[in-house]
């Protein structure tokens, strides 16, 4: 069965317990984990308790293909459903996994957390496929979930945020969910309860911990810069980056240089544009903005974003290379962006 939408929060609050085993997956290890820690309280409140809970990694069923379904037919000694946590979870464990969901053996309810597969993944088909399995995708929060992560974020401690800085905490974090609540609870704490974040505080405690190399690559190809650009990348993906992620903070940076570029078309100069930007541009990115906009008209850019767009949509639905995809669309962006200066 697989999840999607409104459903995915109606499981996460109260999972079926038809379902034996749930299979979640995506390149936002962060928010991988946190829907599995929510699925797995769900039915079991105190995740540390041993008697209840048993935590097993891929190596391990890979090395002991038995124990899962031994552990799965637990009960336990003190009442209550017993859950079973696998993490590191691979196409190595596919075989062990189908035949467990295939049985649907046990009471146990069984969380397995993996990374990005592809749509041609045994592994997700195995969940997708089964009456008595789920499988949820994980992706990095668009910016209208990441608006609400932060309202809820900042809620839990009565903190409030101007316009300003929400949309500047949209456009700086995101691609991993834990990382996003901890540096917005890093900015709660700063503010105190009951304090107002202001765009100040949110530059200050959020800038420097920003995706430094992820923004080197966007901006590398936003100015055409093709050299700057690969070296960005490569420092990119050596640091974990998933090649969604980098596709969508290109496509979130040129809809806003879109904007920026509109306003020129309709007679603002340059400095007009970047002085009405909202969130304000950030001034140490103001002369970087300026090249862009010296290159690229409302006109040029406007084909540019679906390119972003179906470039996302061939690494989630093709199963080819995604990192050889990101790649390819960023270069392509760079290489249109010299065109247009020359």
């Amino acid at each position: 069965m697989k999840l999607t939408g409104a459903r995915i929060a109606q499981f996460l609050r109260r999972p079926d317990p038809e379902i034996h085993a749930v299979l979640l997956y995506g390149p936002d290890a962060g928010l991988v984990r946190e829907r599995a820690t929510a699925a797995a309280a769900a039915v079991c409140p105190d995740l540390r308790d041993p008697f209840r809970v048993t935590e097993l990694t891929g190596a391990m069923l890979v090395a002991d293909p038995a124990r899962l379904i031994d552990e799965a037919a637990q009960l336990s000694l003190i009442g209550g459903r017993r859950v079973v946590r696998l993490r590191e979870i691979g196409e190595a464990n596919a075989p062990v996994l189908a035949r467990f969901v295939a049985a649907a053996l046990g009471e146990a309810f069984v969380v397995a957390e993996a990374g990005e597969l592809p749509a041609r993944s045994a592994l997700r088909r195995t969940f997708e496929d089964a009456p008595a399995a789920a499988a949820i995708a994980c992706y990095p929060d668009s910016p209208r979930d990441l608006a609400a992560v932060v309202a809820d974020t900042l809620g839990a401690h009565r903190v409030t945020a101007s316009r300003d800085a929400i949309a500047f905490l949209v456009e700086h974090l995101g691609g991993d969910r834990l990382l996003t609540r901890s540096e917005l609870e890093k900015l709660a704490l700063y503010v105190g309860d009951d304090g107002r974040v202001e765009i100040e505080d949110a530059r200050l405690m959020v800038a420097d911990t920003a995706a430094l190399s992820l923004d080197d690559a966007v901006r590398a190809a936003a100015e055409g810069d093709t050299a700057a650009l690969e070296r960005a990348l490569t420092r990119v993906f050596q640091e974990g980056a998933s090649p969604v992620t980098v596709i969508r903070a290109a496509l979130r940076h040129l809809q806003r240089l879109h904007i920026l570029a509109a306003r020129v078309a309709g007679g603002d100069s340059i400095e007009m544009a970047l002085r009405g930007a909202r969130p304000p541009i950030f001034f140490k990115d103001q002369d970087s903005f300026r090249r862009q906009l010296g290159r690229w008209s409302e006109a040029r850019l406007r084909p540019q974003l679906p390119a972003l767009a179906a470039a996302e949509t061939t690494i989630k639905t093709t199963g080819m290379p995604a990192e050889t995809i990101c790649r390819a669309a960023l270069l392509s962006l760079a290489q249109a962006g010299r065109r247009h200066a020359a």
